[in-house]
């Protein structure tokens, strides 16, 4: 029994009584699998009502997380606040359940108790977010609710007769219109489920065999270990959808191999800041943006993933050439112990764990929905994990991939409880559309002008934000200014969940960059401003999804395949530019020429367009970073024959 719960013990401060870090350990672990025994049986069988679902879920992790959190708090006065808390966050979820009838009998009006429900909730949320995730959503949380409240004091269209407590209680509360809303749906339904099933996989080794598979692949290639980090991270962020978690996940193992081959601290955790933000924009987790986006927009997930695909790949694709780059240019050595060899090894023996990946991707293919095939992959990948000794998950191990993905989606949640009762606020006040509606009055009828300010916009209300809580909020509040200019939804929704989610590598916030900067031992604003660099795609992509549609599958297929390749050959173009160096340095001029050439591939019109201007445009950008690459290529061939030298001198 001792050794079981030692196995299932949370890593606590050190001063915390053993007594005590058992118990909040044993009681996380059980809140932990009932969490995770509620979304799984409410993912495959179904037949929960929401509402019952979503309070029930929302209590038994936010009694965790609160009891998590407050173990790590210094002041014993604080600590027991945070497990008093805890006890009280069991109460909306049994509440809830049991008079649920009895709320629809009354048309959700809200009786006394009900109001002191909602203000016990409130405080669990509002602790809850300000030690997981800090202050900035706490202030918003304060400020929506007493713009609620006190809305009858403010004067003009801003303004409102204001909301008293039973109105704010039925809404928030006794509703699926605010806490217990979309949001927390989304994350009962596939935020949970996607991160257990991406914990599960990492447990029995399937984030090794990415790595193994990357230097396998890029290893012998100079400035390989650079290629492998990007591959990487890419592939585990593609199942973690965390930029943070999975720097510190890969990174410890990434950042001292790229060190080590001759990368600075500052350029290695560069490198890994940008590719670990790259499964953020890529399917089929998104940082859970995807599922987000699909209820929101109301089209099928798939459809979301398919038009998120080309982006992320882009991004890859510029990333990867910036690395190669960056290699010849600082002439990084080779990773002498990767190859062929290693990949051939890795799939012989472990390829097997990527076979849960495959059955995804394969069921989503057949039709079946998401939340059904992560459970199937789940089962799955339990079938499979006996093969080999080292990859065997007994009941305590199941328990620990619930724990840890408990762990690691308690601040989601928290936020995405906290996002429900802003966006309740937004619409019961109507201030999303009138901010929406200010935005449209500032750029007029200038869509750039618009695009600009909704950039800005989204960029300070994502900074320092989850992905999941940053989009949401942008969907209610920015979003709409693009839609009723005639921007296609997915595109406004796409634009803006690329410029909320960019702060990850871009100071002051850079949270990516910061967590990079602590392994490789780099300045942090050096690491960020070279992963901004690097990662420059980011800030580019988003504007062409309003001239190139089809980089998010929208339009023919003509139409598609050219927004593809002016988009690769332009992006290619400008992350040369960048970089500086093509098999020789570039001077200056050259840079600037490249650059020109590439934002002229990339001219501001539809693809489509048959104006002379837009097609001679194109058509000499791309003569002319065709006439630069050879220039630069055939000069460095030349550089290097023998005897070249002593010609020069």
């Amino acid at each position: 029994m001792s050794a079981f719960l030692d196995h299932l013990r949370l890593q606590l401060p050190a001063e915390r009584g053993k007594g005590e870090a058992a118990i909040v350990s044993l009681l996380f672990t059980l809140f932990a699998a009932l969490a995770t025994g509620l979304v799984i049986y409410g993912a495959y069988f179904g037949g929960i009502t929401a509402l019952i679902l979503r309070s029930l879920f929302f209590s038994a992790v936010s009694a965790a997380g609160l009891l998590y959190v407050g173990a790590k708090v210094e002041n014993s006065a604080g600590r027991l606040l945070c497990y008093v808390l805890a006890a009280f966050a069991v109460v909306p979820g049994l509440h809830l359940s049991q008079s649920y009838v009895d709320i629809l009998m009354r048309g959700a009006m809200a009786t006394a108790t009900d109001e002191w429900v909602f203000l016990g909730l409130m405080a669990v949320i509002l602790v809850l977010v300000r030690l997981s995730l800090g202050r900035a959503l706490v202030i918003l949380i304060l400020v929506a609710l007493a713009y609620a409240y006190f809305g009858y004091l403010i004067p003009g269209k801003y303004g409102h007769g204001g909301y008293d407590l039973p109105r704010l209680t039925s809404t928030l509360l006794l509703s699926t219109e605010g806490v217990f809303g979309l949001p927390m749906g989304v994350a009962v339904e596939y935020i949970f489920l996607f991160a257990l099933l991406g914990t599960f996989l990492m447990r029995i080794g399937t984030g090794e065999v990415f790595v193994d598979i990357a230097r396998g692949v890029t290893g012998r290639v100079q400035g390989g270990p650079g290629l492998s980090a990007v591959v990487s991270s890419t592939l585990l962020g593609m199942i973690n959808g965390s930029a943070v978690a999975n720097v510190v996940t890969t990174g410890t193992f990434t950042i001292p191999l790229m060190k080590r081959v001759g990368y600075s601290a500052t350029v290695a955790g560069a490198i890994e800041a940008a590719a670990s933000s790259a499964g953020q924009i890529l399917p089929p987790i998104m940082g859970a943006a995807a599922f987000l986006m699909a209820e929101i927009i109301g089209v099928p997930y798939g459809q979301i993933a398919l038009a998120a695909l080309v982006p992320g790949l882009l991004y890859v694709l510029a990333l990867l050439v910036a690395v190669r780059l960056e290699a010849g240019r600082l002439n990084i050595a080779r990773d002498d112990g990767a190859g062929l060899a290693l990949l051939k090894e890795t799939l012989l023996r472990r390829g097997y764990l990527l076979l849960p990946l495959v059955g995804l991707v394969a069921l989503l293919v057949m039709g079946f929905t998401p939340t059904r095939a992560a459970v199937l992959c789940l089962a799955f990948g339990l079938l499979i994990s006996p093969w080999r000794r080292e990859t065997r998950v007994g009941l305590t191990d199941l328990l620990v991939v619930c724990r840890d993905t408990l762990v690691s989606t308690a601040p989601i949640v928290a936020a995405v409880a906290a996002a429900g009762a802003v966006i309740g606020v937004l619409n019961l006040t109507g201030l999303g559309l009138m901010l929406s509606g200010m935005i449209v009055e500032v750029g007029g009828s200038q869509i750039w002008l618009i695009l600009v300010l909704t950039a800005m916009t989204s960029f300070v209300l994502g900074m320092g934000l989850p992905t999941s809580a940053a989009y949401l909020l942008l969907a209610v509040l920015v979003a709409p200014a693009l839609t009723r200019l005639g921007v296609p939804a997915i595109v406004a929704h796409m634009f803006i969940f690329y410029y909320g989610l960019v702060s990850a590598i871009t100071p002051p916030v850079a949270l990516a960059a910061y967590a990079a900067a602590s392994i490789s031992g780099g300045d942090a604003n050096k690491t960020a401003v070279e992963a901004v660099r690097l990662g420059f795609v980011k800030l580019l992509v988003p504007f062409l999804f309003v001239t190139m549609p089809g980089l998010l599958m929208i339009g023919s297929g003509g139409q598609i395949a050219l927004s593809i390749l002016f988009a690769v050959i332009g992006v290619t173009g400008l992350t040369i530019a960048f970089a500086g160096w093509l098999g020789r340095p570039m001077g200056g001029g050259a840079r600037t020429l490249m650059a020109l050439a590439s934002l002229l591939t990339l001219w501001p019109t539809d693809v489509a367009s048959t104006d002379v201007l837009s097609v001679a445009a194109r058509l000499c950008g791309m003569a002319l970073l065709a006439w630069l690459v050879f220039r630069e290529v055939a000069g460095s061939a030349s550089i290097s024959l023998p005897g070249a030298s002593k010609k020069a001198s």
